[in-house]
């Protein structure tokens, strides 16, 4: 079949179109991916859910790609539920997650399903290993949650921004252990990038907040003003919560690897 001028130009308009979303991922580093999926128990049977989850996960997903760790929101709209999170794992992997073996698949459906709502949320998060700081092994206990909607084609703009957060940081706090995670799909969520800090106790949330006076003494003075602009102008919000790890109904034993 011949190719019109009018299929190119669409072909080309499509290409350019893209170009803002491929260039950010291309130049970040690559790393590991999570599957997380957002559960609901029924408020009745919450103890027969757990019970499950925590005998689904142990004898199904205590290692390897499909290992999982359970976090309980603690903080806003989605307080009460509960984050199924297998990884670190790869696309690669989920071919065979997506089929498991009939005795896993009616074990999930026998023993969890029946006491979770039908409605859930999935969503994959590559780990972006150059703005994370994984620098000493750690224990998962308590997740601050940070959210961001990028502007659709400021995905560069952010990326410049991201770069300041992160030399803020790794001067000023080295030894704080955080994740940057980019979402792999699309969406409209607001869910295009998170910023998660993992720390031990909640008193940590009640740090004043040096991050103006921090950026200003590794960017130069009277530049903090200039990365709000920057920042406002790359995207379209923030959301924020707090999360639990819930060791007990975790297949994973919640240790995280350093990486130097």
């Amino acid at each position: 079949m011949k190719t019109t001028n009018s299929t190119k130009l669409k072909k080309l308009l499509f290409a350019l179109l893209l170009v803002p979303f491929l260039l950010p991922a291309q130049e970040a580093q690559q790393g590991p991916m999570f599957m997380n999926v957002m559960l609901t128990a029924h408020s009745s049977k919450i103890s027969e859910f757990e019970a499950g989850l925590a005998a689904h996960n142990k004898k199904y997903h205590a290692e390897g790609a499909s290992s999982v760790s359970v976090f309980w929101i603690s903080s806003g709209k989605n307080s009460g539920k509960y984050i199924w999170s297998m990884g670190p794992t790869s696309w690669s992997a989920m071919d065979e997650a997506n089929n498991p073996d009939p005795a896993h698949a009616a074990d999930w459906n026998t023993n969890v399903a029946p006491y979770a709502k039908s409605t859930m949320e999935t969503t994959f998060w590559k780990n972006d290993l150059k703005h994370s700081n994984f620098t000493k092994d750690f224990q998962l206990k308590n997740l601050s949650i940070f959210m961001l909607d990028m502007k659709r084609f400021k995905q560069r703009q952010f990326m410049t921004v991201l770069d300041q957060v992160y030399d803020v940081f790794k001067a000023k706090d080295p030894d704080h252990q955080w994740g940057v995670y980019f979402n792999e799909l699309s969406n409209m969520d607001g869910q295009d990038m998170v910023w998660v800090d993992f720390f031990d106790k909640s008193a940590w949330m009640g740090k004043e907040d040096k991050f103006p006076q921090w950026f200003e003494e590794v960017h130069g003075p009277g530049t903090f003003m200039n990365f709000l602009t920057d920042f406002e102008n790359s995207t379209n919000g923030d959301t924020q919560e707090l999360w639990v790890f819930r060791g007990d109904l975790s297949g994973s034993s919640g240790e995280v690897q350093g990486r130097q």
